[in-house]
């Protein structure tokens, strides 16, 4: 831990800093924030705590350093001069902190590890690194993101990189005949047809090896003026024919005496040469000629109609086709009546054809179609109510975020109109002030939230220390902080219903606790409405439990009641009353009353044994 400085990383509302060392004087003091010195502070009383005038930015590096004087001494010691105690305790002080200043600044440079005496930079970044030269050199993140492409190439091939390196003697000695290796390139196809025919060549080579070389005896009769092999060349057509019936050729030479007789009549050969066509087709049908000598009364049958025969062999394709399917033909021919119904309603088809697609989009939900089907009854409730089902609908807007400007159908908003607001967590209504809350944000009567304050902390929301996620009724909560109840308006602000601002920033640990009130309003409920109580009675009357204790009913209610005492001259007791109210009892009357109970209505007075008994 340093001894003469203290850093802390900005958050942008924090703007007091604790200074946790020692120092002489306020001189000796100096703040950077971002390297940038700062005098824009002030002090606390105890000079313990550092007050930016403005809160550093968040993630602003923030320093508070101690420097005490190296150039000047403090005190200057003159011969035969009192020694005090405050110029001791300055000597020592200053002597004191500037060896601590000493040693943190060492302790702030790279230095050599005594485990391995290797540099060590103390797990922080080295800043502005140039490019590096030699093979020694450190080596900056820019150089290695410039050549990480590169890297990864390499990586990836690192195989084939080993293979090469494995073959450098080879690598050379191509990279020596690279002439001839960009001839053999230009001519490549040259090279890949050799390549492909590199058995003929072989033999060509084996030929030319020869004492009497066949190649070179052809190349030497290309060369004549009047060449064999040209003559033949020319004539290949006729040679391949011969070739490629040599068998018959030998045939003709061996029957040569018949040859010439047929010579001798070759007008007649030439006519038979002229059908031989057909005399092969009767030749190969004789079976089927038989066969029609056999069936000449059908034959002659079918010639009266041969114009059908005709119209037939017109559609014979048609016929092959119906032929094909004639399992088909029978299917339908027994759905005839479905056939001709379908026929009666061809448009309908073609309509539902144009549409396959809607059809087949209708076919893959068709579990949600048979849902609907299933409940025809409530989609034709809904169909007979669409306009209270629209009105619904414009009248509950759903859940949202964001607060609704219109109406779903895109009119304007009506009085009323509800929406649930998900990002509070209330049902909201809209009234001529726009969209308010519609009931208590506070679940129950009351919600208690308790948050731990950082440092000069001035905003509490969200979740507390118990995570409960803070929520209140404007105006309806009370604030404490550490025990002190604060005041609204005064001492804090809460307007939003998720947050509470302080008016001076709390400090670090300071316990702020919410109460926060639900809101609610009474109904106006009569009696009546209550499933139990009987319709209302006469006047006077007053709700009770009947005879039985089974129900509520209305009968009359008691009074107050004047019960006067006093014997007759026959010694009866004769007991008057008001008589619930209905009468009135005079001056002259309540002074004859031996004893007077003031009590309510309904009691009945007897004597017994002399003992007067009261029953209701």
């Amino acid at each position: 831990m340093a001894n003469s400085f203290v850093r802390y990383t900005g958050n942008g509302t924090t703007t007091t800093y604790a200074i946790p060392f020692s120092y002489r004087d306020t001189a000796d003091l100096s703040a950077t924030v971002a390297g940038v010195n700062v005098t824009a502070y002030t002090l606390d009383a105890a000079g313990t705590n550092l007050t930016f005038t403005t809160a550093p930015a968040n993630n602003a590096a923030i320093e508070i350093r101690r420097t005490t004087s190296q150039n000047t001494k403090l005190v200057d010691y003159v011969s035969g001069s009192v020694l005090t105690e405050n110029d001791l305790d300055t000597d020592s002080d200053q002597a004191f902190f500037m060896s601590q200043e000493a040693i943190d600044k060492a302790g702030d440079v790279i230095s050599l590890d005594n485990v391995d005496f290797n540099w060590d930079i103390q797990n922080k970044r080295l800043k502005n690194v140039a490019d590096p030269v030699d093979n020694t050199d450190a080596v900056n993140k820019q150089f290695i993101s410039t050549n990480i492409p590169n890297i990864t190439t390499v990586a990836g091939i690192a195989a084939d990189v080993t293979t090469v390196a494995n073959n450098d003697a080879n690598i050379t000695a191509v990279a020596n005949d690279a002439t001839d290796i960009g001839t053999v390139a230009t001519n490549i196809a040259s090279v890949n047809t050799v390549a492909t025919n590199i058995t003929d060549v072989i033999a060509v080579a084996n030929d030319l090896a020869e004492a009497v070389s066949e190649v070179e005896t052809v190349a030497n009769d290309l060369n004549e003026a009047t060449s064999e092999i040209d003559t033949v060349a020319n004539a290949i057509t006729n040679v391949d024919l011969v070739g490629n019936n040599i068998a018959n050729v030998n045939t003709v030479a061996g029957i040569d005496a018949n040859v010439t007789t047929v010579a001798g009549i070759n007008t007649d050969v030439t006519s038979v040469a002229g059908i031989s066509s057909a005399i092969s087709a009767v030749n190969s049908n004789s079976t089927n000629i038989n066969a029609v000598n056999a069936n000449s009364a059908n034959i002659n049958t079918v010639a009266g109609i041969s114009s059908d025969v005709t119209s037939v062999a017109n559609i014979s394709s048609d016929v092959a086709a119906v032929e094909n399917i004639a399992s088909n033909v029978t299917t339908v021919a027994g759905i005839s009546s479905d056939v001709t119904s379908v026929a009666g309603i061809s448009s309908n088809v073609t309509t539902v054809a144009s549409n396959n697609a809607n059809v087949s989009a209708v076919g893959g939900a068709i579990t949600n179609v048979n849902n609907v089907g299933n409940s025809i009854a409530s989609v034709n409730t809904v169909a007979t109510n669409l306009a209270s089902v629209n009105s619904f609908a414009n009248t509950y807007l759903g859940a949202s975020a964001t607060a609704p400007t219109q109406d779903p159908d895109g009119s304007a908003l009506d009085l009323g109109d509800l929406y649930f607001d998900t990002a509070s967590d209330t049902m909201k209504v809209y009234g001529s002030a726009g969209w308010t809350a519609a009931g208590s944000s506070v679940n129950g009567t009351a919600s208690r939230f308790k948050y731990t304050a950082t440092a000069s902390q001035t905003t509490f929301t969200g979740t507390d220390d118990n995570s409960a996620t803070l929520a209140y009724d404007a105006g309806f909560l009370d604030v404490y902080l550490n025990g002190i109840r604060l005041v609204n308006g005064t001492d804090f602000t809460a307007t939003t219903g998720n947050s509470i601002v302080l008016t001076t920033g709390a400090n670090l640990n300071d316990i702020l606790e919410i109460v926060a009130f639900g809101t609610f309003a009474l109904a106006n409920f009569s009696i009546t409405d209550a499933t139990d109580v009987p319709p209302l009675g006469t006047a006077g009357q007053a709700l009770v439990v009947n005879s039985g204790a089974t129900a509520l009913e209305f009968s009359n209610a008691s009074s107050a009641e004047v019960y006067g005492f006093h014997k007759d001259s026959n010694g009866d007791l004769i007991v008057t009353t008001t008589n619930q109210g209905d009468d009135d009892i005079s001056s002259a009357t309540y002074a004859t009353f031996d004893d007077v109970l003031f009590s309510a209505s309904g009691f009945t007075f007897s004597l017994s044994n002399g003992e007067l008994i009261a029953t209701i």
